[in-house]
């Protein structure tokens, strides 16, 4: 393990995977870079002009996995990581280690699992929360599937951006954890949005609301952070409407082939279809509230 420190790759450098990435190469002084548009490449780059960090930023994935051992991917959806991962697959050296922070269906981490074993490859599924400004901070929670010799093994590489990171047991153990924290959020929004519109329409002081709340048995990340926010229309704090419909698509998918009861889940789903096709898609959940302002 020790000889594959010096070849960490990172994909996808996004609004999550930039910082990601930035917390990681200022941690191990060495980096390979690969995104799709390689203007956001040389972007990402530009910021280590000035140090004596080692950066490589790749054009092609093939040379870019036949130089990285360890590969943290950070993505679209489970076509782009399937398809990123045939594409990587063919190239890396045995033994190789694949994290995919990318949030997607169990079934799919399940099947890039076993696809990787039979070309020697370990593949972990580590999705991950807090956001953008988790990302940023070098704060997310990772909730991590697959083998646990080979988690324990690259704590150390995700304990550069994140503040926890749990195991949830074999392949796919951490994508079902990820449906569980998608869950919640939505439906603590929802009871958020309802109290916050109730209160407005008393005319409540929001903030004093949220200051008296959160000390009580109500208290949420979501109320302290997002509460005041809501009510001043404010919705520009990273995670988006349509991701978070991407994500809930996963979720409905695998209630309906398990046959698991989230109807609440699924009705607030509903909600963040009809705001998307209203043009909020690009607003962060918790414009939610806005189901009460149409």
């Amino acid at each position: 393990m020790n000889n594959q420190i010096n070849s960490i790759g990172f994909i996808g450098l996004g609004r999550m995977g930039f910082p990601m990435a930035t917390h990681l190469a200022n941690k191990h002084k060495q980096l390979n870079v690969y995104n799709r548009s390689f203007d956001k490449t040389e972007l990402w780059i530009n910021q280590f002009k000035s140090t004596d960090i080692n950066i490589n930023g790749y054009k092609n994935l093939e040379e870019f996995a036949k130089n990285s051992n360890i590969i943290i991917m950070c993505i679209g959806n489970d076509d782009s990581v399937r398809d990123t991962v045939n594409s990587i697959l063919p190239h890396l050296n045995k033994n190789s280690i694949i994290i995919d922070h990318t949030t997607t269906s169990a079934n799919l981490a399940q099947e890039m699992n076993a696809l990787c074993l039979n070309s020697e490859v370990h593949f972990l599924d580590c999705p991950v929360s807090g956001g953008e400004i988790g990302a940023k901070n070098g704060a997310l929670t990772i909730m991590a599937g697959g083998n646990q010799d080979i988690f324990n093994q690259i704590l150390n590489i995700l304990e550069c951006y994140s503040k926890c990171q749990s195991y949830f047991g074999k392949s796919g153990g951490g994508q079902i954890t990820k449906m569980v924290n998608q869950i919640l959020i939505a439906n603590i929004l929802q009871g958020l949005s309802e109290g916050l519109n109730l209160a407005q329409n008393y005319n409540l002081d929001i903030n004093l609301l949220v200051n008296t709340l959160k000390m009580g048995a109500a208290g949420s990340w979501q109320l302290e952070n997002r509460g005041a926010t809501m009510c001043n229309n404010q919705f520009n704090f990273g995670f988006a409407i349509d991701l978070m419909l991407k994500d809930l698509n996963i979720v409905e998918e695998f209630a309906i082939q398990k046959n698991i009861n989230i109807k609440q889940t699924q009705n607030i789903k509903n909600i963040y279809q009809e705001l998307s096709k209203l043009g909020f898609g690009t607003l962060d959940t918790s414009a939610l509230i806005k189901q009460f302002k149409n």
